[in-house]
């Protein structure tokens, strides 16, 4: 993760001479949650990331795209989920996800099927 996720927010937007307000509308959130966000004062939730990253036109988190854990990761955080809610979605724990992001564990050989299919074109 950057410093901060406030700081290329507030770089792009600087670079496109956008208001703080129009920024909050590409992003669905209120004009206070980007001023909060750029001034480091609170981090967006996971499911502003889609459109976070959307507008920053790359992925502005440290994510490991040579390994499984990295790729999950970087699904996660494109598609707004938390590791619980790619949990349900996969029909296992959000620690399970959490433990493959870390590459402490590795999915067995059913669920790598499943999760091939599902991180297709996932690349940095």
């Amino acid at each position: 993760m950057p410093v901060s996720i406030g700081d290329p927010i507030r770089k792009k937007r600087m670079q496109l001479r956008l208001l703080q307000k129009e920024v909050a509308r590409i992003c669905g959130v209120t004009e206070d949650c980007i001023t909060n966000w750029e001034r480091n004062r609170s981090v967006p939730q996971v499911q502003f990331f889609p459109q976070i990253i959307k507008f920053l036109e790359y992925l502005p988190f440290d994510v490991n795209f040579a390994t499984l854990g990295g790729k999950i990761k970087a699904y996660r955080l494109m598609n707004g989920f938390s590791q619980k809610k790619l949990g349900e979605i996969v029909g296992i724990d959000g620690g399970t996800i959490c433990s493959w992001e870390l590459g402490e564990n590795q999915p067995h050989k059913k669920m790598l099927k499943k999760l091939d299919v599902m991180l297709q074109g996932i690349e940095d």
